[in-house]
């Protein structure tokens, strides 16, 4: 009988409580996720889009790469929470990312370009505005004009490692802030995200098995085709350099 490399089933449930419930994909794989690849960030295309990172999905074809992307956020104010890998009772299960007013806990998964493991140091929210942190993000000055420079996290800038939480990966810990982040309201990955990973997961070329873990475009400046937001009800923002 051949072996099942991985246990894929559907939970659907509501976050009591909470304005937005919604349905999570629950994925046990048995075999670990590769490495983070090494890459360059593209530069952000225009004001108010926010980096999400890249990661690895799984698929009946087996692990495949998201490419990082510039895209709107749920809400003004909001940040984006990666999700992570996290090794639990004999599998790799993977914890979906959302959107809310602080980043929460993503497994200590170096991501780079602001997302070191713990927080982002990409940029900030101030009075409704996005603020980039040209030491970490690339931003071209003539396009998008709210910026501050913090050198002292230049090391989030470069991605690279364990993609995943547990042994011979990260070892992190929720820690308190990361959980009252996790009860906060939230909101699911966007059309424009949701339409940015069924795209890769179509792309023989993202897979693990055809790349040997090292995607030819691991990053893009921004999916074509971004659906709207609900950009126009601005919903209080983190503010300090370390969000979450």
């Amino acid at each position: 009988m051949k072996k099942i490399a991985a246990l894929i089933f559907v939970l659907v449930f509501v976050l009591t409580g909470k304005p937005d419930g919604f349905a999570q994909v629950v994925v046990d794989v048995q075999i670990a996720p590769p490495p983070i690849p090494e890459y360059e960030q593209p530069p952000c295309p225009v004001d108010g889009y926010l980096w999400t990172p890249g990661y690895w999905g799984y698929g009946g074809a087996g692990y495949y790469w998201i490419p990082g992307a510039w895209l709107l956020p749920a809400e003004v104010g909001f940040l984006w929470t990666p999700g992570y890998w996290g090794y639990e009772g004999g599998f790799y299960r993977w914890h979906g990312g959302y959107w809310g007013n602080h980043v929460g806990y993503y497994g200590g998964v170096h991501y780079g370009h602001g997302y070191d493991g713990d927080g982002y140091y990409g940029g900030r929210w101030e009075g409704g505005h996005f603020r980039y942190n040209t030491a970490v993000s690339n931003i071209n000055r003539r396009t998008v004009h709210n910026t501050y420079e913090d050198r002292s996290v230049t090391n989030s800038r470069k991605p690279g490692g364990a993609s995943y939480n547990g042994p011979r990966g990260t070892s992190s810990q929720p820690s308190s802030a990361h959980q009252a982040a996790a009860a906060e309201r939230h909101a699911t990955p966007t059309r424009t995200q949701q339409n940015h990973e069924r795209a890769a997961s179509r792309d023989v070329n993202k897979r693990a098995s055809v790349n040997n873990g090292r995607p030819s475009f691991p990053a893009r400046s921004a999916p074509s085709r971004q659906q709207p937001s609900r950009m126009s009800t601005p919903h209080g923002g983190g503010g300090g350099g370390r969000h979450r």
